[in-house]
Order: C-alpha cells, then structure tokens, then sequence
C-alpha cells in the first residue's frame, strides 16, 4: 500500500505537512525524529489524516493535487 498523509505540528499552530510513503510508521518517527529537514524545525508532528492507495501513481497524483491550490481548499475542508 502507498499513503498521502497529513501531518499537523503538536508545538507550532497552524504548520502542516503533505507526504507520501510506503511505511506511514517509519515516516512518521522519521519526521518526528528530526530526519527530514523541511519538517525538523516544526516538531512533534501529530498524524491527522492518510489515505490508502493500492498503486503508487495514483497515490503520488492525490498528493500532486493535496499540494495545488485547489487541493489546499479541498484538504483545509474536509482533511484537516
């Protein structure tokens, strides 16, 4: 399985994060740990939302579109 998550930082309001993984516990502890440097700064993250997908492209397009303009509206309705 492939996940989109949706990160949310516990200690600054308001900073989000969209990701893609194939091991959505590894990533997460990752992020939290302070791996990946565009999230570092912002931690703990809190795992607010992810969706399964079964193919890996078609995980990488919903993560594409969560990141446009209009998926940011989309996610800020109904994700967040």
């Amino acid at each position: 399985m492939h996940y989109v998550y949706l990160l949310k930082s516990a200690a600054f309001e308001g900073e989000r994060y969209v990701g893609l993984t194939c091991d959505l516990k590894s990533r997460l502890a990752d992020h939290n740990n302070g791996h990946s440097p565009h999230t570092s700064k912002f931690r703990p993250w809190k795992l607010e939302t992810y969706i399964a997908f079964s193919e890996r492209d078609k995980a990488a397009a919903f993560e594409r579109y969560l990141k446009s303009g209009s998926g940011h509206a989309f996610a800020k309705k109904r994700l967040w």
